[in-house]
């Protein structure tokens, strides 16, 4: 029989995980943790919640890039329908933007459950290095030598005690990818993210859910930002200069 764990409510009441809403979650609870109890069905501890809620933070806002112009764009186009706009912006969270923390959660969990890690890491960079594609966690076309917010995430988890075999699997992989390039890469946000997540018991295939939240609120800000000084023409108008029409055959 197909059941559900996740709620369920009575004519005085509404149960989450077999916890009541109104008398022990509402004013107990977090937003974080009650993200993190909802989805994985166990309260997290203190310490998985701060480093859970460091990466939403980090995650959050990105400025104007593809997932916040859709936003920004399709609530300039329907007005009358915020969730469209927000929406419109989540479908932009993939494999380039953000969402490359899935990526990365995966090649961490290979990574953590090889014999020898060294050598998991030299076959991860040999096979990315011949397929041409590029190491999910790794580069950044601002933040060059080092990604900042990377550094903090992992002060983070080591402060509060849960940074472990996720983050010392991508600091090695960073060090071997260095090494087979003879320059260094930057570790990014998301790879962090990654990392510090896996350590805090956020499983890979759940991760980019994580992504999703923290990116979905701050969609909601930059539709509050269109609502008061809207962009909408501006982007179309520079869209339009910057690709200019040719007629076929022409380069």
């Amino acid at each position: 029989m197909t059941v559900t764990r996740i709620a369920t409510s009575t004519p005085t009441d509404i149960v989450v995980r077999g916890k009541s809403l109104c008398d022990e979650l509402i004013g107990a609870v977090t937003f974080t943790e009650m993200i993190y109890f909802q989805i994985l069905g166990a309260r997290p501890t203190p310490a998985q919640a701060a480093v859970v809620d460091a990466c939403l933070v980090a995650l959050m806002e990105h400025g104007l890039t593809p997932s916040a112009i859709a936003a920004r764009l399709v609530y300039g186009s329907a007005p009358e329908a915020m969730q469209g706009a927000v929406a419109a912006g989540l479908l932009g969270v993939g494999g380039v933007f953000v969402g490359t923390a899935l990526g990365c959660a995966r090649l961490l969990d290979r990574i953590v459950s090889h014999p020898d890690r060294r050598a998991a890491c030299d076959a991860i960079v040999a096979e990315h290095t011949a397929s041409r594609t590029p190491l999910p966690g790794f580069g950044h076309d601002t933040h060059v030598p080092d990604d900042p917010r990377t550094p903090k995430l992992f002060a983070v988890a080591r402060a509060h005690g849960v940074a472990g075999d996720r983050v010392a699997a991508l600091e090695l992989l960073g060090a071997v990818l260095d090494e087979h390039k003879r320059r260094h890469i930057t570790i990014n946000a998301t790879g962090a993210v990654a990392a510090c997540l896996g350590d805090a018991g956020v499983p890979a295939e759940i991760l980019r859910g994580f992504a999703l939240i923290a990116r979905c609120a701050g969609l909601v800000g930059h539709v509050h930002e269109e609502q008061r000084d809207p962009a909408l023409r501006a982007m179309w108008q520079a869209a339009e200069r910057a690709i200019p029409y040719a007629t076929e055959g022409e380069p």
